[in-house]
């Protein structure tokens, strides 16, 4: 950990306005001045900084996520040794949502390899809205990105198993071992979803019209639902990050989940298309890989060292989490966390 001076005022206005959506006059992001503590007092920090930051609104497009607790906030960070560090609302559950799909993209790296993704799905982020159906149209379900609704919901078809049962086991015995314990479905989410997930059905439809579905597609579709309703606390998810920053093996159980080069592919994709439209900017303010959930969650990996889990229900117009984005912004600052800011050698 070193001294954090002002030299990145533009980056700390520049990422305040994508978290809380105000004018540059309005808000500026401030940083601690001298770093040298351990993990835990950082995170308390952080903590009391942020606990009672304003902005944002929870997701209401399914109906039961304007139900949830907005008030919920923690913050987790688990090392490669297996160290832990809390601050906030650690038992509150809430939706794991679109961070699934980084692990679901993880297993079917690890089943079929990283060229399967390549082939059968694509890598690059597609400039347009998450559940965007032109992303489909543009170029006839190619290049769609396991990151965003259409080809998560290809990558959740791509699972391993010849029936429904079959590929559900499989996930939830994947999320799992990365969790290191035992996750459960959130009924109510998964029904509310269901209910209203009438767009993901027509991508599912249209990817399958294309040729780019390799599963049933409603099947898929509601595999996927499922997927996202899986309910998680701060720390379950600092352990399926710390995982993925320990090469595949959870830094807690000692088990190994994936292979570290799956674990290379995954994170390059959280690079570059993790936080929906602010996935530039978040790279552009942290450095690290990242992954949000409308859910409220978001997780980042900072490989070799640790994974930081916050949750936050209140959201950006991205759908991203305000107080998660910011707090992971100032941890990594503290820590010397973005691997891109060198210090010369003289």
């Amino acid at each position: 950990m070193k001294k954090l001076i002002n030299r990145s005022s533009f980056l700390a206005l520049f990422f305040a306005l994508a978290v809380a959506g105000q004018s540059w006059s309005q808000q500026t992001m401030t940083v601690m001045e001298v770093d040298t503590r351990p993990y835990q007092e950082v995170i308390d920090e952080v903590y009391e900084k942020i606990k009672d930051m304003p902005g944002g609104k929870n997701a209401d497009y399914i109906p039961e996520l304007a139900l949830v607790d907005s008030t919920i906030f923690g913050i987790a960070l688990i090392t490669v040794d297996g160290d832990i560090y809390t601050a906030g609302d650690l038992d509150d559950r809430v939706s794991i949502q679109s961070i699934s799909k980084v692990f679901t993209l993880a297993q079917v790296i690890e089943e079929q390899g990283a060229r399967s993704i390549m082939d059968k799905i694509g890598v690059d982020a597609t400039g347009l809205k998450f559940n965007s159906i032109i992303a489909i149209e543009l170029k006839q379900g190619k290049e769609i990105n396991p990151l965003v609704n259409p080809g998560a919901i290809a990558a959740t078809s791509l699972i391993a198993g010849n029936n429904y049962e079959e590929k559900w086991k499989n996930i939830t015995t994947t999320y799992n071992k990365f969790a290191g314990t035992e996750l459960f479905v959130n009924e109510p989410v998964y029904k509310s979803e269901a209910a209203t997930n009438q767009r993901n059905q027509a991508i599912a439809y249209l990817l399958d019209a294309y040729g780019r579905m390799y599963y049933d597609p409603a099947e898929a579709t509601d595999i996927y639902t499922k997927q996202c309703a899986i309910n998680v606390n701060t720390k379950e998810l600092a352990a399926m990050a710390s995982t993925l920053a320990n090469g595949g093996i959870n830094p807690l159980t000692k088990e190994k989940v994936v292979s570290p080069e799956t674990v290379a592919f995954t994170l390059s994709v959280m690079a570059t298309a993790g936080l929906y439209d602010n996935s530039g900017q978040w790279l552009y303010a942290t450095g690290l890989p990242g992954k949000s959930g409308v859910g409220g969650g978001i997780i980042a990996v900072d490989p070799g060292k640790y994974g930081i889990a916050v949750i936050g229900p209140k959201l950006d117009e991205a759908g991203n989490s305000v107080k998660a984005q910011y707090a992971i912004y100032e941890i990594v600052k503290a820590l010397d966390g973005n691997p891109y800011e060198i210090t010369p050698v003289k």
